[in-house]
């Protein structure tokens, strides 16, 4: 970048060191922009159905309230994932970008209503920013 000789920079080197500086400052818009939740974000939708800890939903399809108040609980409190299933679809249910564990522990393996953004990918629903609705 710089000639030895004369110690002077050469247009290719200050080209180089000025789109290094540029990419450097636009970086932290990009990644905003990229965590802001787009155009394709569904709007808020309100769900019930039973509240499930997710690994052993998922695992031994285990529900209903008596495996709720037993292990579902404890393995949410210990921070297990958390879901809602609803017609036969599971949702895992977080907040506004953290888990909702503590909140939701008491209500494993009895039916409550959710609300909050709909996403799905890969063939995993998710509802974020979820809050439960008092009926």
């Amino acid at each position: 970048m710089f000639n030895s000789i004369t110690n002077k920079p050469t247009v290719l080197g200050i080209a180089v060191i000025a789109t290094f500086i540029a990419a450097l400052a636009v970086a932290p818009l990009a990644v905003a922009q990229e965590h802001e939740h787009g155009s394709d974000a569904a709007a808020s939708k309100e769900v019930s159905g039973e509240v499930v800890d997710m690994m052993c939903y998922v695992d031994h399809n285990a529900v209903g309230e008596k495996h709720g108040q037993s292990c579902g609980a404890k393995c949410v409190k210990s921070g297990g994932p958390v879901g809602i299933v609803s017609e036969g679809k599971a949702y895992l249910v977080v907040g506004e970008h953290k888990p909702i564990n503590d909140q939701l522990a008491e209500y494993c393996g009895k039916s409550i209503t959710v609300k909050g953004k709909l996403a799905e990918r890969g063939g995993i629903a998710m509802i974020e920013n979820a809050e439960i609705i008092k009926k």
